[in-house]
């Protein structure tokens, strides 16, 4: 059975991007190439930084109409990394935290519009 452990994301400049997401989180470079990059997250999430201009087929969809999401234990995690985000890193915020039907989150906007959501899930 096939398994889904990888999200692709197709970015104006794949270096610039590593550059980015390598200042959020601890990821290891898997491959750095100039046209696509893949990150390894500590819990084995493979995240892949695919050129927009080299990515077959060619892609036409404009960024941020899916969500990449990080998970949090807590409540003041969330906070913690919202101030961290946004005061530290100066992350585009595109949603501060607020209470949904799934939990406690805040979304920001990568350099090229893809929209990361943090969440603190409500428990089952």
């Amino acid at each position: 059975m096939p398994t889904a452990d990888m999200t692709i994301l197709f970015v104006e400049n794949p270096i610039k991007s590593l550059a980015f997401y390598s200042s959020l989180f601890t990821v290891r470079q898997h491959e750095v190439h100039p046209s696509f990059v893949l990150l390894v997250f500590e819990n084995g999430f493979q995240l892949a930084l695919w050129s927009r201009f080299t990515a077959e087929p060619l892609v036409t969809a404009p960024a941020g109409g899916c969500e990449v999401m990080f998970t949090v234990a807590s409540k003041d995690a969330l906070e913690a990394l919202y101030l961290e985000w946004g005061v530290t890193h100066g992350v585009t915020i595109y949603q501060k935290p607020a209470l949904l039907d799934f939990g406690y989150t805040f979304a920001a906007l990568d350099p090229d519009g893809h929209r990361l959501r943090v969440a603190y899930l409500r428990d089952a």
